[in-house]
């Protein structure tokens, strides 16, 4: 145990470095996709748009009950059982990451043929990791606290992520309430993301936060890009799609910076 400890520390120390955070982001910003035909450099962001606009999760329809069901049941979970499930928790999350990068980042098209995110590919499998370690030294405490009322801000925005009530055929706002369960909005990263941090929010400074920093790091930068897309590239088709990616970018930067402040927990 006293050398999860030290392996805990350096990730601690080494995800607050300045090389990192600019390694991250520029893994995350500058990485060119990987294409099997046609590619054209001075096209990328064509290309990448492409790549996520017709990704694997297309295919996956009938995962998505499965990947909505799911999670509401692990936050029901936590909160009657607490630790007893926070390796699941932490577990489901590393998987989701895993399926997030490939799902998500890779494309099989006639137009490229094989096409991968690599960036973002990349980055989500380090994510993965670090949910996996967490659920090896079980760091996250989910016992009972007292948390100011203030934090809990990141629900309503984490619950609205997960429900994403947008028409995915016009992109267009539709509340209906059956998306709690039968939208994509399980297997994605921006909207798995917002209920992810949040509950490491609600619950810091007791939880890992290597795990919480690198989370919410590929959150802002992932948010960022969405921002540009659905506000400034496209807005009369994506306005209401970046109003659904807002909660990512909120919640991210929230934890982002919980992440950077120096605490002392009470024995």
């Amino acid at each position: 145990m006293k050398n999860h400890g030290k392996i805990q520390e350096k990730l601690e120390l080494i995800t607050r470095k300045w090389w990192f955070l600019a390694l991250f982001i520029l893994i995350g910003t500058i990485t060119p996709p990987i294409v099997t035909k046609g590619y054209d450099p001075s096209k990328t962001g064509e290309i990448i748009t492409y790549i996520l606009s017709n990704s694997l999760i297309k295919f996956c329809s009938f995962l998505y009950p499965i990947f909505k069901i799911i999670p509401i049941i692990i936050v029901f979970a936590l909160i009657l059982l607490g630790n007893r499930i926070s390796r699941i928790f932490s577990l489901y999350g590393g998987i989701t990451y895993i399926l997030f990068a490939f799902l998500q980042g890779i494309s099989i098209n006639d137009k490229y043929g094989f096409g991968i995110v690599t960036g973002n590919f990349i980055l989500m499998l380090i994510i993965a990791f670090f949910w996996f370690w967490e659920a090896f030294v079980n760091k996250n405490n989910f016992s009972p606290q007292k948390t100011p009322i203030i934090r809990y801000w990141v629900v309503p925005l984490a619950l609205l992520s997960f429900w994403y009530p947008v028409n995915l055929k016009s992109m267009k706002p539709d509340f209906n309430l059956a998306y709690l369960f039968t939208n994509p909005a399980g297997l994605a990263f921006c909207t798995m993301t917002p209920v992810y941090l949040g509950i490491l929010t609600l619950y810091y400074p007791r939880v890992n936060i290597a795990t919480l920093r690198v989370t919410s790091l590929l959150g802002v930068i992932i948010g960022f890009w969405n921002m540009v897309m659905n506000f400034i590239i496209e807005p009369d088709v994506l306005w209401w799609n970046g109003v659904l990616h807002l909660p990512l970018v909120f919640v991210s930067i929230y934890a982002l910076v919980l992440s950077f402040r120096k605490t002392t927990l009470s024995p």
